[in-house]
């Protein structure tokens, strides 16, 4: 997989449809910039991406995704690998580091919106693929975010894209909410209290990136006689998914990033 591979032509100037309706490459003129597309993926199984987001993977010339490190594999890339020929695209690895350093991931950042930004600026479209929605909990956002505040010429579309959310609904066969009753998406974090109050004020409260914080939560769900109300998946509807019914043979293990927990009353 080239990250770097450039891509020979140009694209026509001053059209302002859909990637489908341009050529692949750079523009006639630096003038005309790139758009970048936010495209969601979806949680995990590749025929759950939309139309359109298949469309875009097709036609832009450069394809961007998250990862952690820099010899990490991306979760997203690996979900649309089938539809993304590498040897015809610039293949562009941005790396996302899990710290909470200001000074490091403002650094980090700020390389990811220059290394976009070089392509953008030559008239190159960029689909920035993200698991799930690019405007739910994604790294699109900020990303996003930064360009329009430092480009804003840059045009910005964000592509839906099924949700782990949505998944877990369908993968339990459990409906989030009907009628009058209220859920929330919840990311979970060390506060007992916070996730208390979500579970005492909502009919539905799905949990998100639970790994760290899982035996809290364990400990929550008991204190509130919940245990039998929640359930745990990771990965769902990928060749890794798993899902657990019984939340307390958890207790101490290490899950993946990618788990959730979904407590419905």
């Amino acid at each position: 997989m080239n990250e770097q591979q450039q891509r020979p032509g140009q694209a026509a100037a001053g059209q302002t449809a859909g990637p489908a309706d341009r050529p692949e490459g750079t523009r006639s003129t630096p003038a005309q910039l790139g758009r970048l597309f936010g495209v969601g993926v979806g949680p995990g199984d590749p025929e759950l991406i939309t139309v359109k987001a298949y469309r875009i993977l097709k036609q832009a010339p450069v394809i961007a995704y998250p990862k952690k490190r820099s010899a990490s594999k991306s979760y997203a890339l690996e979900i649309v690998e089938l539809y993304v020929d590498a040897g015809k695209k610039t293949m562009l690895g941005l790396v996302f580091p899990m710290t909470r350093d200001p000074a490091e991931l403002a650094s980090k950042w700020q390389q990811t919106a220059d290394r976009v930004w070089a392509e953008l600026v030559v008239g190159r479209d960029v689909a920035f693929v993200t698991e799930g929605d690019p405007m739910l909990y994604s790294t699109f956002i900020h990303l996003a975010r930064l360009l329009q505040e430092q480009h804003p010429d840059v045009e910005i579309q964000s592509i839906p894209g099924i949700s782990s959310v949505n998944a877990a609904a369908s993968r339990f066969g459990q409906a989030l909410a009907d009628g009058d009753e209220s859920v929330a998406i919840v990311p979970a974090r060390d506060d007992p209290q916070a996730m208390r109050q979500a579970m005492l004020s909502h009919d539905c409260v799905v949990f998100i990136k639970v790994a760290k914080v899982l035996d809290t939560m364990l400990d929550v769900l008991a204190e509130l006689h919940l245990t039998q109300c929640a359930t745990v998946a990771t990965k769902l509807t990928s060749g890794d998914e798993r899902i657990w019914r019984n939340v307390e043979e958890l207790r101490g293990r290490e899950l993946n990033y990618l788990t959730l927990m979904v407590v419905r009353k």
